[in-house]
């Protein structure tokens, strides 16, 4: 299918995903329906029994749950007394907010730009594929940074050593895109979705709780995986194809000194990635080092697990600090207070996503919804007697279709979570390896859907090299790492599931009561 076919393909799909209201009218929409779905449960009189362990006892009993009317007049009092605590209590709300501080300071002062830039520049040559791939994958580190940064400097060096400019730009993108939730490091979407799944886990375990680092030890895997296959299908697969058209394809160069550092910048980041270091070093000792703050255990994780979010903050809010001083892109405290103020502007649709979605899910959990489909679709999937593996690949299928029509990795499992999550602890599977599934189908669809706000932007890079190019081109150029993406991670937790390998510290496989 030629890139003009499938551009009109896509403009479909794009009519059809612009259609739809906004992720925020969407959960308020959620909301009322969970307010009218209790009120049929309600009036149905549908009722699921529970069987429960008495407290210091091995003994069960069977207890009969209803749903909660929430358009009753206590249940409307409810909704309106707990508004408030709804939206502040929201899961991810404040883990966003003090995690971006940091990493929004270090963006905006240049260190995040500088430090891609760095890792490039000192490349070689035969090496810049999977260079560009892997700096890719781990600019998740810096959220949406390397979307803007890693595509225009990928093609620029990709040009200066005589290669297609625009497979450069396809290798860093599709480890920008395709291995969004993929690191080597625990980054800010760790924990958030650790908090949407242990919100979900609660509605069938109220003291299950899921860690930071609960899906570390397969991202790191995963991270080298998508590295070898985006060398593999660049050299193999796209840059062929793109050197066949490099009349089209490798136009003047788009500003090439965006590839290199100045002086200034190599001498600020010098400082900065010494500071790093020594506060990546202290983080160490206060974990390690017997009666230290993070040392020891705090409930059910370690204290250094649970302090991962204000690790993230210290750790991009000291070195952007320094590096902004040393570039002179920070003159003063009121630089740093500008820079996180603009930080938090940005974070505005955020906000307004955070509030109807904090009222979805705690009107889903108060009317009992949830739990009461969690025990019955979970009796029939026991009955059907699924291998975890079919139903793990079945669910990345889902997550794959529906991040097609939304674009928002936190809006689509607030939406799956609570549904997914405790469904599949019925039949034994861990919170923590249905997260580790829904991160697979959620980072391989971000190169080709139009609903990713970036897919503009890189559009704009790609017709600096291909004025005629269009959205068409753009999602031709990217299928090949969709498709292999897809089907090579999904088969690697399958593998892993089979093997037995927990998915990283406090990241168990499976779930037992």
């Amino acid at each position: 299918m030629n890139g003009a076919s499938r551009g009109g393909w896509l403009d479909r799909i794009e009519r059809a995903g612009n259609a739809l209201p906004d992720p925020a009218t969407l959960f308020a929409i959620g909301a009322l329906l969970v307010a009218l779905g209790s009120e049929l449960a309600w009036q149905l009189d549908w009722q699921v029994e529970k069987t429960i362990s008495r407290p210091g006892s091995e003994q069960t009993e069977t207890v009969t749950l209803q749903a909660t009317r929430l358009l009753s007049s206590d249940g409307v009092y409810w909704m309106l007394n707990s508004l408030v605590k709804n939206f502040i209590e929201f899961p991810p709300l404040g883990v966003v907010l003090v995690g971006m501080l940091g990493i929004g300071l270090a963006e905006r002062s240049g260190l995040v730009g500088a430090a891609l830039k760095a890792l490039l520049a000192a490349t070689p040559a035969r090496w810049l594929t999977p260079a560009l791939v892997f700096a890719g994958v781990n600019s998740s580190l810096g959220l949406d940074a390397g979307y803007v940064v890693l595509p225009p400097v990928a093609a620029a060096l990709f040009l200066a050593v005589g290669r297609p400019p625009l497979a450069g730009l396809a290798a860093a993108f599709a480890g920008v895109a395709g291995g969004f939730c993929a690191n080597l490091f625990i980054t800010s979407l760790d924990p958030i979705l650790a908090e949407f799944s242990t919100a979900s886990a609660h509605l069938v375990d109220p003291h299950y709780s899921v860690a930071a680092t609960a899906n570390w030890w397969l991202m790191i895997a995963s991270t080298f995986l998508l590295t070898g296959l985006g060398w593999a299908v660049t050299a193999w697969w796209v840059e062929p194809r793109l050197a066949r058209a490099r009349a089209e394809a490798g136009a003047a160069p788009a500003e090439p000194a965006t590839a290199a550092l100045g002086a200034d910048e190599r001498s600020a980041l010098a400082w900065a990635g010494g500071v790093a270091l020594v506060c990546l070093a202290l983080y160490a000792a206060a974990a390690l080092v017997p009666g230290a703050p993070l040392a020891g255990d705090d409930g059910a994780f370690p204290r250094w697990v649970r302090a991962i979010v204000p690790g993230i903050f210290i750790g991009f809010l000291v070195p952007g600090v320094v590096y902004g001083v040393r570039a002179g892109s920070l003159r003063s405290d009121k630089d740093v207070a500008r820079m996180m103020g603009e930080t938090m502007a940005g974070m505005g649709p955020y906000l307004v996503l955070a509030f109807f979605a904090g009222q979805f899910i705690a009107w889903f959990t108060h009317s009992g919804l949830g739990e009461m489909i969690a025990i019955t679709g979970g009796r029939a999937l026991v009955a059907l007697e699924p291998s975890p593996s079919l139903l793990l690949v079945g669910f990345v299928l889902i997550v794959l279709l529906s991040d097609v029509l939304v674009g928002s990795m936190s809006a689509k499992y607030a939406f799956m979570a609570p549904v997914f999550v405790p469904m599949f602890m019925q039949v034994g599977i861990s919170p923590e390896l249905t997260q580790a599934a829904y991160r697979i189908g959620d980072s391989v669809t971000n190169m080709i859907t139009p609903l990713n706000p970036y897919m503009v932007i890189v559009l704009v890079f790609v017709q600096r090299y291909a004025p005629s190019a269009g959205i068409g081109t753009l999602v031709a150029m990217m299928l090949p790492y969709f498709i292999t993406f897809g089907l090579a991670w999904t088969l690697l937790l399958v593998l892993w599931v089979a093997a037995g390998i927990p998915l990283g510290p406090l990241g168990p496989l499976f779930y037992r009561p």
